[in-house]
């Protein structure tokens, strides 16, 4: 049998790394192996690109240039490391996939949709998460949780407005489709996790 591949999505600050480790623990208790990764990353080649996202130039980093990085990096990990792995058996945990870039270069930056499906469908095809977790929250308490966590990225320095469109993107598109569960990030701890434990029952009885 084929993996699974669930992704977790949300602004900076929601959690994804304790969401990461929530869905790890359930699929340990279901006996299912499985693999994480990372966008951008997850690979020697997506690593290098992922820096370079990241990093910070004496120039502006235009929209398309991030884009286009965003989905190098992504087609990368996708054929080199989550086919594979799904071919396997293995399932995959994903820290980000194609929705971030459909939130955040489409709602945040504004890149036409047309342009992002025309992308889409030349790097990914069809290929596409099997489940994903959106831990909503706003983006005042979003950034204020990865600030205590010490110095801001480029884009974790973007502008409150950016994050707004960001968010507001991603919950437009989980209205829309059924696969995204969207989780309240601003709960206490373990309820946040009790949601994501319950959400994968439903999608996966035993």
């Amino acid at each position: 049998m084929l993996g699974k591949f669930i992704v977790i999505e949300g602004l900076e600050g929601a959690g994804k790394s304790t969401a990461v480790a929530t869905v790890s623990q359930w699929l340990e208790a279901h006996n299912i192996p499985f693999i994480q990764v990372r966008e951008p990353g997850g690979t020697p080649f997506a690593e290098a690109l992922r820096d370079i996202v990241k990093g910070d130039w004496q120039e502006q980093v235009t929209p398309q240039a991030e884009l286009l990085l965003m989905y190098a990096a992504r087609v990368q990990l996708v054929e080199n490391q989550i086919k594979p792995a799904l071919a396997a058996g293995t399932w995959v945990i994903g820290d980000r996939h194609d929705l971030s870039s459909r939130a955040y270069q489409g709602g945040g930056r504004g890149v036409d949709s047309g342009v992002l499906q025309q992308l889409k469908a030349f790097t990914l095809q069809d290929f596409a998460p099997d489940f994903t977790l959106y831990l909503d929250i706003s983006p005042a308490v979003g950034l204020a949780r990865a600030s205590s966590r010490g110095s801001l990225d480029r884009f974790e320095r973007s502008k409150a407005e950016f994050f707004t469109r960001t968010r507001n993107r991603y919950l437009e598109i989980a209205a829309q489709e059924p696969s995204i569960v969207v989780i309240n990030a601003e709960q206490d701890l373990p309820l946040v996790q009790a949601d994501i434990q319950q959400a994968l029952e439903q999608q996966w009885p035993e």
